[in-house]
């Protein structure tokens, strides 16, 4: 495919102050500059990351109130329930919240919602999984901030309910919690915002304890599986996290890499992405995700070498499933799709699988560079994950759809629908002409973003180990990209 090479234009007279500054070459300095740090103090934070580089837990609005509600529910001997998403982020944070309330002697259930039958967020069986063990305290880990109705159902039954999510409020509706720590929240005076749920879930613990160390492993898995930045908080917890994962102690984490070949391995943020974070993913997309759970949480050797296997099998599995829709997508699109006509490409099918739809829609994008919408028909409803492109928002292009829709949620690169199937044609022919009118055809050409252009010559040793210092690699700090002529 053909892509645009878009070269950053450089301040040289910055790059010449931020190179003698630090001591570095003008190449490093440019790339540098590229990563918005515009000056030696900027750098030099950015490229010695530190714990003692974390801000204060209490800075995030209602981390008092959380605390002060856990002292009550230990006074209390009350039972602590908790809903997690079913994503890496949701079950390392419902593992390190676990852990962090059994050892202040509560007692703690979990539930993780079924992806396919139940779906995303506080499920009604999760609710009744909430009064069935009378808990008086729930936990909504990496969900909850949209859950108005199911958070009030539990409060009229004078259960008290405290989000933790780094998700964006809608048009900042906050539920009626009792407490909602959510550093998007517009009231959170909070330093930093990007923070995934499990670096939330830390920073409560740094609230309780002080401590810092004992779940670097984990908040650095759930950080890098969920793409969010990696700058600021989310750089420090990540750069100490793998090395605690490289090393590791925890005996999930242990069997984890003996059963998917990084033993030994120095763990980058490459492996958890392709290879630790699929395998934690997997028991979700094709069955339940407890399995997943029980690996991080268990301190028996030979349950977490059972468990790794099992969660080997449901990667492979995954696999299977995935490559047949996408095997199936692609024989649609050679008969369904005219891509002078569709901008956004909109597949349907029974029996598609769900868990792997957004999989499947993300690998039709990096293909075809378009707009992708893949949905899963089941009698009269279809079920989709949409993925998209730079220019074009997905969540604002499905608001403008919402007539064809039964239910919808997302953000700019990645949604979900639920949609009747006598709607699809309707909705396939809307939304197409929504990016008719927004996409020039250039926009449909992916992008290289280069960070500077070097004569092969420049390329050493020395610039080696400058670019090096960069690392950990991921969103908001992609590896340097140089092209030469």
């Amino acid at each position: 495919m053909y892509k645009i090479w878009q070269v950053a234009n450089i301040d040289l007279e910055k790059q010449l102050i931020l190179s003698k500054e630090l001591g570095i070459s003008k190449i490093f300095a440019s790339v540098l500059i590229n990563r918005g740090l515009n000056n030696a103090s900027e750098a030099f934070r950015f490229l010695n990351p530190d714990l003692s580089g974390l801000f204060d837990p209490f800075r995030l609005k209602d981390m008092a109130e959380t605390v002060a509600r856990i002292k009550k529910a230990c006074q209390n001997k009350e039972h602590i329930a908790i809903i997690a998403d079913y994503d890496v982020d949701g079950l390392t944070s419902c593992a390190i919240l676990k852990s962090i309330l059994e050892k202040l002697k509560l007692e703690v259930s979990c539930y993780i919602p079924n992806r396919i039958s139940e779906g995303y967020g506080l499920s009604i069986q999760a609710l009744d999984h909430c009064l069935a063990k009378g808990a008086k305290l729930v936990f909504a880990v990496d969900c909850g901030i949209t859950n108005h109705k199911e958070i009030d159902f539990l409060k009229s039954h004078n259960i008290d309910t405290i989000v933790i999510d780094h998700h964006q409020p809608k048009d900042n509706n906050l539920p009626a919690a009792f407490a909602i720590i959510d550093p998007k929240r517009s009231d959170c005076a909070y330093p930093y915002k990007e923070l995934a749920t499990v670096g939330l879930v830390h920073k409560l613990f740094e609230a309780l304890s002080q401590e810092r160390e004992i779940y670097l492993d984990l908040v650095s898995l759930g950080t890098v599986a969920d793409v969010v930045p990696l700058d600021g908080e989310n750089r420090i917890f990540v750069k100490e996290g793998l090395k605690h994962i490289s090393f590791p102690k925890r005996a999930g984490i242990k069997a984890l890499l003996e059963a998917s070949g990084l033993k030994g391995k120095t763990i980058s943020t490459k492996y958890i992405n392709f290879i630790l974070g699929p395998r934690i993913n997997a028991a979700g997309r094709v069955r339940t995700a407890d399995d997943s759970l029980r690996l991080l949480l268990t301190d028996s050797e030979e349950e977490a070498n059972i468990l790794a296997e099992k969660l080997n099998s449901d990667n492979r599995n995954r696999q299977a499933i995935e490559e047949r829709i996408l095997k199936e997508a692609l024989a649609k699109i050679d008969k369904e799709i005219n891509f002078k006509e569709h901008y956004v490409i909109v597949l349907s099918a029974a029996g598609w699988h769900q868990g792997v739809l957004g999989i499947v829609a993300a690998k039709i994008v990096d293909r075809f560079y378009r707009p992708a919408i893949i949905i899963s028909l089941e009698k009269d409803i279809g079920r989709g994950s949409a993925r998209s492109i730079h220019s074009f928002h997905m969540f604002d292009a499905l608001s403008q759809c919402s007539n064809y829709l039964e239910g919808f949620g997302g953000h700019k690169y990645a949604a979900g629908i639920t949609i009747a199937k006598d709607n699809i044609e309707q909705f396939r022919a809307h939304i197409n002409s929504i990016a008719k009118n927004l996409l020039k055809p250039e926009d449909l050409i992916p992008v290289i973003e280069i960070d500077t252009e070097i004569q092969l010559g420049d390329l050493n040793q020395d610039l080696v180990e400058e670019l090096e210092a960069l690392s950990p690699f991921g969103k908001g700090n992609p590896e340097p990209i140089f092209c030469a002529r």
